[in-house]
Parts: structure tokens; C-alpha cells; sequence
């Protein structure tokens, strides 16, 4: 299916995109959405790296004919090339019970997430690179070693489409108990909303840093959760908990943002210190966003 240029902005609307019956056709269009919007396709422009030289045939373009070996020889021969499609991608996503909250009409973290989990592997699957999935909790759930092949794709997609929420939020745990595993140094991207002891969040994110690889976070929330937008009496109720609280938002609100403020400084601060590309993303925003990090971090990598 393809996207008129006109149509693509609601291509990388999250409500929209979330109607669609399956994860690889949100994924298919929010890349689509994401191409026509460049006005021209982000899967090309990556380097190359000189492969061979082979005898020059009818029907070469000339511009690839290496006229220093020309000069040498007065022998035609074809410069190759090839791709550096050999990235190593790893994606880590969380499925805690926080990851499915929702406020009003807006789309649940987790479908947010998923949706963005599998725009990423499209992308990356499509450029013949290698991705990984992790989904995780307070577990691991399951875990993906990177593969490059287009069948793969569909074993990933379908991961993600039947994954269940789980407890709690242990992020640091998880990324702890994974990072010795990745053995080849690439990309690792954690998709979570983070809800979880700070301190240990980074310990974890400086491991999988040390480990030489360049590494993206994508916060998820949902927008009334970094504001604190509630205009009546209301009871709280902690997703993983089932801890109540029975409150008037506007008695505790501004308490709530300084802490929220002080929290998403803190974890913005100490990744970019490190070299760690952080990005807070609301489920009201485009998917393009996110893909645009991703490409921009590839295009540094090289």
C-alpha cells in the first residue's frame, strides 16, 4: 500500500496508526508515512566501503571505472563496493504493567512502544541489518538473538504483536543481566517508560555503554503524566502495586511536577554525559521523531 504525499501525516498519528489489525502493517505505514514525509527514501546514503576491483563488462557505468588503475595498466576495471549493512541492532522493550496506562482516548504506552519497536526492526530488516528483541519486566520474557533475514522480521513482529504485560518495572536488573550477553559492540535502543529507581537505571545504561555500544533511550509517557493534568478529586491506583491514594490533584500537583521535572532532568543529564542519546517521547507525537533519532545515530556510527 502505498502513502499520498498529502496523507502521510496521519501515517505517523499513533491514534490512527493503532486502528490498523496488525503490527507489520503499523509498521509498513509508519515507514511509509516517514519516507514520503523526507520527500525522498532515508534508506540510502549510508557508506560504503571499497569490497574489490573486477574486469570492467559491457554495460558498467563509467563512473565506476578506477581510472588510476586505468593509468597504470590502461586495463579497465570496476570499482565494488558494498554496503556497510552489517549493523547489529538490539531492542529492549518494556512490558511492565506501568507500560499499559492510557489517559482518555490516547494509545496505551505498550502499544505505543510496540508500534515503535517494530518501525525501528522494519527499517533496520530493510537495510539488511541485524536486530535483536528483548522483552522484559521484572523478567526477561523472551529474547531474540539479531538476525538480518526478512523471515526473521516476521518472527519478531509476531513477538511483539502477542506479548502479555508484566509485574513490576526492573529495567536496571534486566539491561544488567543482558549486557554481558551482547557480544558484538552496535546499537542497543531500550524503549520504556522507566519507572524505576533512577540511580540504578544509569548504573545499568553506563554497563551497556562500557560495552562499546552506542546506545538510544526512548522514554514513553503519557502526556498527562509528565504534567499532572487531572482537574478533580480522584483515587490513584498503582498499576503494579495496587497501592491506593485519595487525593485533589491540584493539592499535590505542583509537588508532582518539581519531582517529575527533577527525575526526567536527571536521567536526560547523566545519558547525554555519557554519550547515551536520550529522547522523551509522548503518546501524542509522530512516530518520526523517533525513526529520525535512529537515523541520525546511524549516520554518526559511520
Amino acid at each position: 500500500m502505498s502513502v499520498k504525499k498529502e496523507d502521510y501525516k496521519k501515517f505517523l498519528d499513533p491514534v490512527v496508526i493503532s486502528k490498523l489489525k496488525t503490527l507489520e502493517l503499523r509498521a509498513r505505514m509508519v515507514v511509509e508515512g516517514f519516507k514520503v514525509g523526507l520527500h525522498r527514501s532515508p534508506y540510502h546514503g549510508f557508506s560504503v566501503e571499497f569490497s574489490e576491483h573486477r574486469p570492467y563488462m559491457q554495460g558498467d557505468a563509467l563512473k565506476n571505472v578506477d581510472w588510476k588503475v586505468f593509468a597504470k595498466s590502461e586495463k579497465y576495471f570496476i570499482k565494488q563496493y558494498e554496503e556497510e549493512t552489517n549493523l547489529i541492532c538490539n531492542i529492549f522493550i518494556d512490558v511492565s504493567k506501568s507500560m499499559n496506562y492510557k489517559h482518555t482516548s490516547l494509545i496505551t504506552k505498550l502499544e505505543y512502544a510496540k508500534t515503535l519497536a517494530a518501525s525501528l526492526a522494519y527499517v533496520m530488516m530493510d537495510q539488511q541489518d541485524s536486530v535483536g528483541l528483548t522483552v522484559y519486566s521484572d523478567k526477561i520474557h523472551s529474547m531474540l538473538p539479531p538476525k538480518s533475514s526478512r523471515v526473521y522480521l516476521k518472527t519478531i513482529l509476531s513477538t511483539l504483536e502477542n506479548v502479555d504485560s508484566g509485574l513490576a518495572t526492573e529495567t536496571a536488573k534486566c539491561l544488567d543481566s543482558v549486557a554481558d550477553k551482547i557480544k558484538k559492540r552496535g546499537l542497543t535502543i531500550i524503549i520504556s517508560d522507566f519507572f524505576d529507581d533512577v540511580n540504578s537505571i544509569i548504573t545499568a545504561l553506563k554497563h551497556l555503554h562500557y560495552k562499546k555500544n552506542e546506545v538510544i533511550v526512548f522514554q514513553i509517557l503519557d502526556p498527562i503524566e509528565k504534567n499532572f493534568g487531572f482537574d478533580r478529586d480522584s483515587i490513584f491506583v498503582d498499576i503494579e502495586t495496587g497501592e491506593q491514594l485519595t487525593t485533589q490533584p491540584r493539592q499535590i500537583q505542583r509537588a508532582y511536577q518539581e519531582a517529575m521535572n527533577e527525575y526526567l532532568q536527571k536521567l536526560k543529564s547523566e545519558c547525554l554525559n555519557f554519550g547515551i542519546e536520550y529522547n522523551l517521547i509522548d503518546t501524542s507525537q509522530q512516530f518520526d521523531k523517533a525513526l529520525i533519532s535512529y537515523f541520525a545515530k546511524r549516520s554518526r556510527m559511520h
